[in-house]
C-alpha cells in the first residue's frame, strides 16, 4: 500500500508491482573497495573491540558469569525489540492476547531505545518513506559519493537520533495510542530503563556471593558487562540495520529503495539483517527465508505459535516470495 501525507499508519506493505530500485548506485572497482572499508569499519572493528576487552579482561573483570548473564539478558531484550517492537508492534507479523503483548513491550523496553509507541511510529515512518525525502534514518541521505555516504551511514546509524524532529505518532501509531495496556508500559519506561539496567548487577552480586566472590565485586562487573557493554552492543546492531543494511550487502528482491541482506550481522541481529526480504514483505514473519538463513526472531514465533500464544502468523508464502524476487 501507499501512504498519504494525511493518512493514519497501522501496519506498512508494499505490494510486488510498486518494487522500483531507488537509484542507479555507481558500482566500479573503486566503489567496492571502499564499500568493503566502510563495511569492516562499521561491522567489525566495534565488535572486535569488544571481544579483544573481554581476552585483557578475562578472569580479571569478566568471567562466566557476565558472560552468561550478558548473553541472557542481550537474548531477552534484543527478540523484546526483534520479534516485540518491530514485526508484532509495528508490522502486525502475528497476533497474539494481552499477556504475551505486554511482556513483549517490557521487554522491548528494556532494550532502552525508546518507548513502544515513538519506536513504532519512526519505524512505520521509516518504511512509509524508505530510502526518500521523509526517512528518519536514509543513508543516502547526502548523496551517492563516497564522503556523502559515510555522512550518511554516521546520521542513520546514530545521528538521526539528536534530530529535533519527532514522528508524528498520532499519524504513524494510532492504534497503538488507543492501547491501554501499550499506553501503560509506555508511561513506565523509566522503570523498565531501572530494572534493566539494575537487575543483572543484583544476579550478578547474588551468584558471586554463593560461590564467594563477594556480593559487591560480582555485581559490579555484572553492570560492566550485561548492563552497559550490553545495552551499547545491542544499540548498535539495532543501528547497523538502518545503516549498514540500506548501503552494503545483497538485493535478491525487488524493492523500491536500496534495502539489503547483510548475512554477518544476522546472528546478532536475530535474523533483523535479512532486510532486503523485509522491505519487499515488511508483514512476514520470517525475514530469512531461504534456505540456511539464520532468523531466531522467526524461531521464537513459531515457538509462541506452537504454544498457542500466537496464531494468524503471516509466514511468507512461495508465490509472495517469487512475485518479488529479482531476475
Amino acid at each position: 500500500m501507499t501512504t498519504s501525507l494525511d493518512a493514519p499508519v497501522t501496519t506498512i506493505d508494499y505490494v510486488a508491482d510498486e518494487a522500483r530500485p531507488l537509484q542507479d548506485i555507481p558500482r566500479t572497482r573503486l566503489w567496492a573497495r571502499l564499500e568493503q572499508v566502510a563495511l569492516t569499519a562499521f561491522i567489525a572493528v566495534p565488535l572486535l573491540a569488544v571481544v579483544a576487552s573481554g581476552f585483557v579482561l578475562w578472569g580479571n573483570g569478566l568471567s562466566w558469569r557476565d558472560v552468561v548473564l550478558s548473553t541472557v539478558f542481550y537474548a531477552v531484550t534484543g527478540h523484546g525489540i526483534t520479534v516485540g517492537f518491530h514485526r508484532y508492534f509495528t508490522h502486525g507479523s502475528f497476533k497474539t492476547g494481552t499477556p504475551l503483548r505486554i511482556a513483549l513491550a517490557i521487554a522491548g523496553s528494556m532494550a532502552i531505545e525508546g518507548p513502544v509507541t515513538r519506536w513504532v511510529a519512526d519505524h512505520r515512518r521509516h518504511h512509509a518513506y524508505s530510502d526518500r525525502e521523509g526517512d528518519p534514518h536514509s543513508p543516502w541521505r547526502y548523496g551517492t559519493s563516497f564522503w556523502a555516504l559515510c555522512k550518511g551511514l554516521w546520521h542513520a546509524h546514530v545521528g538521526w537520533l539528536f534530530d529535533v524532529e519527532q514522528t508524528d505518532q498520532k499519524r504513524f501509531a494510532p492504534d497503538l495510542l488507543a492501547d491501554r495496556a501499550v499506553h501503560r508500559v509506555n508511561r513506565l519506561f523509566p522503570v523498565w530503563v531501572l530494572i534493566s539496567l539494575a537487575l543483572p548487577a543484583l544476579l550478578g552480586g547474588a551468584w558471586a556471593a554463593a560461590v564467594g566472590d563477594g556480593f559487591w565485586y560480582g555485581a559490579a562487573t555484572a553492570f560492566f558487562w550485561a548492563s552497559l557493554v550490553r545495552v551499547a552492543v545491542l544499540h548498535h546492531v539495532t543501528w547497523s540495520i538502518n545503516s549498514i543494511c540500506h548501503a552494503f550487502g545483497s538485493k535478491p528482491f525487488l524493492t523500491r529503495d536500496e534495502s539489503r541482506n547483510v548475512w554477518p550481522l544476522a546472528f546478532i541481529s536475530m535474523g533483523e539483517s535479512w532486510h532486503n526480504l523485509h522491505h519487499a514483505d515488511p508483514t512476514a514473519a520470517r525475514h530469512g527465508v531461504d534456505r540456511w538463513q539464520f532468523d531466531t526472531s522467526a524461531e521464537l514465533i513459531r515457538g509462541f505459535e506452537k504454544l498457542g500464544w500466537a496464531y494468524d502468523v503471516r509466514w511468507p508464502k512461495p508465490e509472495r516470495l517469487d512475485a518479488r524476487r529479482a531476475a
